[in-house]
Protein backbone atom coordinates (compact mmCIF):
# COMPACT_ATOMS: atom_id res chain seq x y z
CA UNK A 1 0.00 0.00 0.00
CA UNK A 2 1.08 3.29 -0.90
CA UNK A 3 2.02 5.64 2.16
CA UNK A 4 0.25 8.47 3.75
CA UNK A 5 0.72 11.57 2.67
CA UNK A 6 1.43 14.25 5.25
CA UNK A 7 -2.36 16.78 5.95
CA UNK A 8 -1.67 19.69 4.48
CA UNK A 9 -0.04 18.67 0.81
CA UNK A 10 -3.72 16.23 0.69
CA UNK A 11 -5.47 19.47 1.51
CA UNK A 12 -3.81 21.75 -1.14
CA UNK A 13 -4.07 18.71 -3.89
CA UNK A 14 -7.72 18.47 -3.04
CA UNK A 15 -8.49 21.89 -3.87
CA UNK A 16 -6.78 22.56 -6.75
CA UNK A 17 -8.50 19.54 -7.93
CA UNK A 18 -11.79 20.84 -6.96
CA UNK A 19 -10.94 23.95 -9.08
CA UNK A 20 -9.70 22.18 -12.13
CA UNK A 21 -11.78 18.84 -12.54
CA UNK A 22 -14.88 19.13 -10.62
CA UNK A 23 -16.52 21.38 -13.75
CA UNK A 24 -13.38 21.21 -16.05
CA UNK A 25 -15.05 22.68 -18.86
CA UNK A 26 -16.01 25.53 -17.18
CA UNK A 27 -11.84 26.51 -16.45
CA UNK A 28 -12.41 28.30 -13.16
CA UNK A 29 -9.28 30.81 -12.58
CA UNK A 30 -7.81 31.08 -8.92
CA UNK A 31 -9.16 34.91 -9.67
CA UNK A 32 -12.32 33.64 -10.11
CA UNK A 33 -12.42 31.49 -6.97
CA UNK A 34 -11.12 34.38 -5.17
CA UNK A 35 -13.83 36.39 -6.01
CA UNK A 36 -16.30 34.27 -5.52
CA UNK A 37 -14.81 32.81 -1.84
CA UNK A 38 -14.58 36.72 -0.89
CA UNK A 39 -17.61 38.08 -1.96
CA UNK A 40 -17.91 42.09 -1.25
CA UNK A 41 -14.13 41.72 -0.43
CA UNK A 42 -12.49 39.57 -2.43
CA UNK A 43 -9.50 37.40 -1.38
CA UNK A 44 -6.37 37.95 -3.14
CA UNK A 45 -4.90 35.40 -5.51
CA UNK A 46 -1.68 34.47 -3.86
CA UNK A 47 -3.84 33.40 -0.76
CA UNK A 48 -5.51 31.26 -3.07
CA UNK A 49 -2.42 29.96 -4.67
CA UNK A 50 -0.89 29.10 -1.17
CA UNK A 51 -4.34 26.72 -0.22
CA UNK A 52 -3.35 24.92 -3.59
CA UNK A 53 0.77 25.07 -3.00
CA UNK A 54 1.56 21.72 -2.36
CA UNK A 55 5.21 21.71 -1.43
CA UNK A 56 4.84 24.92 0.83
CA UNK A 57 0.91 24.76 1.54
CA UNK A 58 -1.12 27.21 4.23
CA UNK A 59 -4.50 25.35 5.61
CA UNK A 60 -7.36 27.61 5.15
CA UNK A 61 -9.28 28.30 7.98
CA UNK A 62 -12.85 26.48 8.54
CA UNK A 63 -15.01 28.77 7.03
CA UNK A 64 -13.48 29.68 3.78
CA UNK A 65 -13.50 25.47 3.60
CA UNK A 66 -17.06 25.73 4.57
CA UNK A 67 -17.25 27.82 1.47
CA UNK A 68 -15.28 26.05 -0.65
CA UNK A 69 -17.74 22.90 -0.01
CA UNK A 70 -21.19 25.16 -0.39
CA UNK A 71 -19.39 26.38 -3.73
CA UNK A 72 -18.58 23.14 -5.19
CA UNK A 73 -21.84 21.46 -3.72
CA UNK A 74 -23.77 22.54 -6.77
CA UNK A 75 -23.21 23.08 -10.26
CA UNK A 76 -25.76 26.30 -10.08
CA UNK A 77 -22.59 28.17 -8.13
CA UNK A 78 -21.67 28.72 -12.42
CA UNK A 79 -25.11 30.52 -12.83
CA UNK A 80 -25.08 33.95 -13.80
CA UNK A 81 -22.43 36.78 -14.45
CA UNK A 82 -19.74 35.49 -11.96
CA UNK A 83 -18.85 32.46 -10.10
CA UNK A 84 -20.98 32.57 -6.41
CA UNK A 85 -21.34 30.65 -3.43
CA UNK A 86 -24.44 30.46 -2.58
CA UNK A 87 -26.64 31.17 0.92
CA UNK A 88 -26.35 27.55 2.34
CA UNK A 89 -30.73 27.62 2.55
CA UNK A 90 -30.86 28.08 -0.66
CA UNK A 91 -29.51 24.22 -1.55
CA UNK A 92 -31.72 21.59 -1.91
CA UNK A 93 -31.80 18.69 -0.20
CA UNK A 94 -29.30 16.69 -2.22
CA UNK A 95 -27.10 20.09 -2.63
CA UNK A 96 -26.88 19.97 0.92
CA UNK A 97 -26.20 17.09 1.61
CA UNK A 98 -23.14 16.92 -1.13
CA UNK A 99 -22.45 19.76 0.41
CA UNK A 100 -21.92 18.04 4.13
CA UNK A 101 -20.49 15.55 2.92
CA UNK A 102 -17.59 17.25 1.06
CA UNK A 103 -17.13 19.79 3.91
CA UNK A 104 -16.40 16.35 6.07
CA UNK A 105 -13.86 15.65 3.85
CA UNK A 106 -12.11 19.13 3.69
CA UNK A 107 -12.10 19.04 7.21
CA UNK A 108 -10.55 15.90 7.68
CA UNK A 109 -7.29 16.32 5.42
CA UNK A 110 -7.11 19.44 7.15
CA UNK A 111 -6.77 17.71 10.61
CA UNK A 112 -4.76 15.12 9.28
CA UNK A 113 -6.17 12.16 7.11
CA UNK A 114 -3.95 12.85 4.40
CA UNK A 115 -4.60 10.76 1.63
CA UNK A 116 -5.55 7.37 3.03
CA UNK A 117 -4.22 4.01 -0.09
CA UNK A 118 -6.09 3.39 -3.04
CA UNK A 119 -9.37 1.08 -2.70
CA UNK A 120 -10.87 3.13 0.67
CA UNK A 121 -9.28 6.66 -0.73
CA UNK A 122 -11.01 10.12 -0.69
CA UNK A 123 -10.99 9.69 -4.65
CA UNK A 124 -10.20 5.53 -5.59
CA UNK A 125 -9.32 6.79 -8.55
CA UNK A 126 -6.38 9.33 -6.70
CA UNK A 127 -3.10 7.41 -7.01
CA UNK A 128 0.35 7.94 -5.84
CA UNK A 129 2.83 10.19 -8.25
CA UNK A 130 4.58 9.03 -10.43
CA UNK A 131 3.38 5.21 -10.53
CA UNK A 132 2.02 3.86 -14.17
CA UNK A 133 -1.70 3.20 -14.35
CA UNK A 134 -2.86 1.02 -17.43
CA UNK A 135 -6.22 0.61 -18.36
CA UNK A 136 -7.19 -2.78 -20.45
CA UNK A 137 -9.83 -3.31 -22.80
CA UNK A 138 -10.84 -6.75 -24.42
CA UNK A 139 -10.32 -6.54 -28.47
CA UNK A 140 -13.76 -6.84 -29.93
CA UNK A 141 -14.01 -10.21 -31.28
CA UNK A 142 -13.86 -10.52 -35.23
CA UNK A 143 -17.08 -11.81 -35.45
CA UNK A 144 -18.67 -8.32 -34.06
CA UNK A 145 -16.36 -6.43 -36.40
CA UNK A 146 -15.90 -7.76 -39.91
CA UNK A 147 -18.29 -5.65 -41.26
CA UNK A 148 -16.74 -2.65 -40.15
CA UNK A 149 -14.34 -1.08 -42.31
CA UNK A 150 -13.20 0.94 -39.76
CA UNK A 151 -11.80 -1.60 -37.63
CA UNK A 152 -9.82 -3.12 -40.42
CA UNK A 153 -5.97 -2.60 -39.89
CA UNK A 154 -5.93 -2.82 -44.26
CA UNK A 155 -8.79 0.19 -44.58
CA UNK A 156 -7.84 3.71 -44.83
CA UNK A 157 -10.30 4.17 -42.57
CA UNK A 158 -8.74 2.16 -39.78
CA UNK A 159 -9.68 3.62 -36.44
CA UNK A 160 -7.75 1.08 -33.26
CA UNK A 161 -10.40 2.01 -30.78
CA UNK A 162 -13.26 0.68 -33.05
CA UNK A 163 -11.53 -2.44 -31.94
CA UNK A 164 -12.32 -2.29 -28.68
CA UNK A 165 -14.57 -3.24 -26.08
CA UNK A 166 -16.53 -1.04 -24.00
CA UNK A 167 -15.22 2.13 -25.72
CA UNK A 168 -17.71 4.19 -23.29
CA UNK A 169 -16.37 2.68 -20.17
CA UNK A 170 -12.98 3.33 -21.60
CA UNK A 171 -13.43 6.74 -22.38
CA UNK A 172 -15.36 7.55 -19.36
CA UNK A 173 -12.21 6.12 -17.46
CA UNK A 174 -9.53 7.25 -18.98
CA UNK A 175 -10.37 11.31 -18.71
CA UNK A 176 -11.05 10.58 -15.14
CA UNK A 177 -8.14 8.77 -14.26
CA UNK A 178 -6.11 11.65 -15.91
CA UNK A 179 -7.50 14.12 -14.44
CA UNK A 180 -7.09 13.05 -11.02
CA UNK A 181 -3.46 11.98 -11.65
CA UNK A 182 -2.41 14.94 -14.12
CA UNK A 183 1.72 13.62 -12.94
CA UNK A 184 1.10 10.04 -14.14
CA UNK A 185 1.51 8.16 -16.76
CA UNK A 186 -1.92 6.63 -17.72
CA UNK A 187 -2.02 4.64 -21.09
CA UNK A 188 -4.84 2.51 -21.87
CA UNK A 189 -4.37 -0.96 -24.15
CA UNK A 190 -6.15 -4.64 -25.46
CA UNK A 191 -5.76 -7.11 -23.49
CA UNK A 192 -3.52 -8.84 -26.35
CA UNK A 193 -1.50 -5.23 -26.36
CA UNK A 194 -0.42 -5.71 -22.77
CA UNK A 195 3.63 -5.46 -22.15
CA UNK A 196 5.39 -7.82 -19.58
CA UNK A 197 5.90 -4.35 -17.40
CA UNK A 198 2.43 -3.05 -17.12
CA UNK A 199 1.28 -5.96 -15.48
CA UNK A 200 2.92 -4.76 -12.53
CA UNK A 201 1.34 -0.86 -12.58
CA UNK A 202 -1.92 -0.16 -11.47
CA UNK A 203 -4.25 -2.08 -13.19
CA UNK A 204 -7.73 -1.30 -14.11
CA UNK A 205 -9.64 -3.98 -15.69
CA UNK A 206 -12.51 -3.31 -18.20
CA UNK A 207 -15.12 -6.07 -19.03
CA UNK A 208 -15.63 -9.61 -18.37
CA UNK A 209 -13.75 -13.10 -18.53
CA UNK A 210 -15.67 -14.02 -21.76
CA UNK A 211 -13.67 -11.29 -23.75
CA UNK A 212 -11.04 -10.08 -21.63
CA UNK A 213 -8.09 -12.72 -20.95
CA UNK A 214 -6.40 -10.54 -18.14
CA UNK A 215 -9.60 -9.93 -15.89
CA UNK A 216 -9.93 -13.99 -16.25
CA UNK A 217 -6.49 -14.40 -15.45
CA UNK A 218 -6.58 -11.81 -12.51
CA UNK A 219 -9.80 -13.40 -10.69
CA UNK A 220 -8.39 -17.28 -10.83
CA UNK A 221 -5.35 -15.55 -8.58
CA UNK A 222 -7.30 -13.70 -6.00
CA UNK A 223 -9.58 -15.26 -3.64
CA UNK A 224 -12.47 -13.40 -4.24
CA UNK A 225 -16.30 -15.33 -3.76
CA UNK A 226 -17.76 -14.25 -7.03
CA UNK A 227 -17.39 -15.81 -10.22
CA UNK A 228 -19.00 -15.04 -13.80
CA UNK A 229 -20.82 -17.35 -15.82
CA UNK A 230 -20.30 -16.12 -18.90
CA UNK A 231 -23.07 -15.80 -21.72
CA UNK A 232 -24.28 -18.41 -24.14
CA UNK A 233 -25.49 -18.34 -27.88
CA UNK A 234 -28.82 -20.92 -26.46
CA UNK A 235 -30.28 -17.26 -24.88
CA UNK A 236 -28.51 -18.17 -21.18
CA UNK A 237 -27.86 -14.67 -20.26
CA UNK A 238 -25.22 -15.60 -17.60
CA UNK A 239 -24.30 -13.91 -14.58
CA UNK A 240 -21.79 -13.21 -11.15
CA UNK A 241 -21.98 -16.69 -8.83
CA UNK A 242 -21.35 -15.65 -5.54
CA UNK A 243 -20.85 -18.84 -3.49
CA UNK A 244 -20.56 -18.44 0.66
CA UNK A 245 -20.75 -20.52 3.59
CA UNK A 246 -21.96 -23.84 1.42
CA UNK A 247 -24.94 -21.57 -0.17
CA UNK A 248 -24.47 -20.08 -4.16
CA UNK A 249 -26.93 -17.33 -5.95
CA UNK A 250 -26.43 -15.97 -9.32
CA UNK A 251 -26.86 -12.72 -10.17
CA UNK A 252 -28.31 -12.36 -13.51
CA UNK A 253 -29.23 -9.49 -16.13
CA UNK A 254 -32.92 -8.61 -16.92
CA UNK A 255 -34.28 -9.07 -20.51
CA UNK A 256 -37.68 -8.58 -22.06
CA UNK A 257 -39.19 -11.45 -24.15
CA UNK A 258 -37.83 -9.16 -27.23
CA UNK A 259 -34.50 -9.37 -25.89
CA UNK A 260 -34.43 -6.05 -24.82
CA UNK A 261 -32.20 -5.39 -21.63
CA UNK A 262 -34.21 -4.02 -18.94
CA UNK A 263 -31.70 -4.20 -15.73
CA UNK A 264 -27.93 -4.94 -16.24
CA UNK A 265 -25.37 -6.19 -13.23
CA UNK A 266 -21.87 -4.70 -12.55
CA UNK A 267 -19.25 -5.90 -10.58
CA UNK A 268 -16.76 -3.56 -9.11
CA UNK A 269 -13.73 -5.00 -7.73
CA UNK A 270 -10.49 -3.37 -5.84
CA UNK A 271 -7.97 -5.13 -4.46
CA UNK A 272 -3.94 -5.65 -4.07
CA UNK A 273 -2.23 -6.77 -7.43
CA UNK A 274 -1.56 -10.68 -7.86
CA UNK A 275 1.70 -9.02 -9.52
CA UNK A 276 3.03 -6.45 -7.48
CA UNK A 277 1.81 -6.05 -4.02
CA UNK A 278 2.70 -2.40 -4.03
CA UNK A 279 -0.29 -1.60 -6.58
CA UNK A 280 -3.49 -2.47 -6.85
CA UNK A 281 -5.91 -4.28 -9.39
CA UNK A 282 -9.17 -2.99 -10.47
CA UNK A 283 -12.09 -4.88 -12.45
CA UNK A 284 -14.71 -2.90 -14.03
CA UNK A 285 -17.62 -5.17 -15.46
CA UNK A 286 -20.63 -6.18 -16.32
CA UNK A 287 -22.52 -9.13 -18.18
CA UNK A 288 -23.69 -6.81 -21.22
CA UNK A 289 -21.60 -3.45 -21.82
CA UNK A 290 -24.12 -1.23 -19.84
CA UNK A 291 -23.57 -3.03 -17.02
CA UNK A 292 -19.69 -2.35 -17.73
CA UNK A 293 -19.98 1.85 -17.99
CA UNK A 294 -22.14 1.44 -14.39
CA UNK A 295 -19.00 -0.11 -12.57
CA UNK A 296 -17.49 3.07 -13.89
CA UNK A 297 -19.37 5.93 -13.28
CA UNK A 298 -20.43 4.72 -9.73
CA UNK A 299 -17.12 6.33 -9.09
CA UNK A 300 -16.48 8.89 -12.00
CA UNK A 301 -19.91 10.65 -12.17
CA UNK A 302 -20.42 13.90 -10.81
CA UNK A 303 -23.89 13.19 -8.87
CA UNK A 304 -22.93 10.13 -7.42
CA UNK A 305 -19.28 9.89 -6.95
CA UNK A 306 -18.72 11.37 -3.76
CA UNK A 307 -21.90 9.40 -1.87
CA UNK A 308 -20.36 5.92 -3.15
CA UNK A 309 -16.88 6.62 -2.11
CA UNK A 310 -18.17 7.80 1.47
CA UNK A 311 -19.94 4.66 1.26
CA UNK A 312 -17.16 2.59 0.23
CA UNK A 313 -15.01 4.61 2.84
CA UNK A 314 -17.87 3.67 5.78
CA UNK A 315 -18.22 0.15 4.57
CA UNK A 316 -15.08 -1.07 3.81
CA UNK A 317 -12.75 1.30 6.40
CA UNK A 318 -8.75 0.78 5.03
CA UNK A 319 -9.90 -3.09 3.70
CA UNK A 320 -7.50 -3.29 0.50
CA UNK A 321 -9.97 -5.77 -0.80
CA UNK A 322 -13.66 -5.06 -1.52
CA UNK A 323 -16.18 -5.90 -3.56
CA UNK A 324 -19.88 -4.33 -4.71
CA UNK A 325 -22.34 -6.46 -7.10
CA UNK A 326 -24.88 -4.09 -8.50
CA UNK A 327 -28.05 -3.18 -9.98
CA UNK A 328 -27.56 -0.81 -13.20
CA UNK A 329 -31.42 -0.09 -14.73
CA UNK A 330 -31.43 0.92 -18.30
CA UNK A 331 -34.15 3.11 -19.35
CA UNK A 332 -34.49 4.31 -23.15
CA UNK A 333 -31.42 2.02 -23.77
CA UNK A 334 -29.43 3.86 -21.27
CA UNK A 335 -27.49 2.09 -18.30
CA UNK A 336 -28.24 4.80 -14.87
CA UNK A 337 -25.33 5.01 -12.83
CA UNK A 338 -25.97 2.93 -9.77
CA UNK A 339 -26.30 4.83 -6.24
CA UNK A 340 -24.18 2.66 -3.65
CA UNK A 341 -26.00 4.20 -0.70
CA UNK A 342 -29.52 2.53 -1.56
CA UNK A 343 -29.64 -0.82 -0.14
CA UNK A 344 -31.95 -2.24 -2.76
CA UNK A 345 -29.25 -1.02 -5.64
CA UNK A 346 -26.83 -3.61 -4.14
CA UNK A 347 -26.92 -7.01 -4.67
CA UNK A 348 -23.50 -8.46 -2.95
CA UNK A 349 -20.55 -6.83 -0.69
CA UNK A 350 -17.42 -8.40 0.40
CA UNK A 351 -15.64 -8.87 2.78
CA UNK A 352 -18.23 -8.39 5.79
CA UNK A 353 -18.33 -4.65 7.12
CA UNK A 354 -15.26 -3.29 8.53
CA UNK A 355 -15.03 -2.95 12.18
Amino acid sequence: MSPVQSPRPALAHRLRALRETQWPEAGITQAQLAQALGGARPLSISLISSWENTDKPVAPPNRRLEAYATLFATRRSLDGAALRVLPVDQLTDEERARRDELLQELMWLREGGGFVPPGSATDIWTFDADQNITIVCARLPEKYRAHLSYADPDSADFVSLYTYADPDALIELFGHIRSRNPENNVKFCTSDELAADDYTSHLVLLGGVDFNSVTRTVIERVKLPVQQVPRKADAEHGGFLVEENGDSKLFEPKLDSREHLLEDVAHFYRDESPFNRKRTVTVCNGMYGRGTLGAVRALTDVRFRDRNTAYVRERFGDLESFSIISRVPVVGGQGLTPDWTLEENRLHEWPEAAG
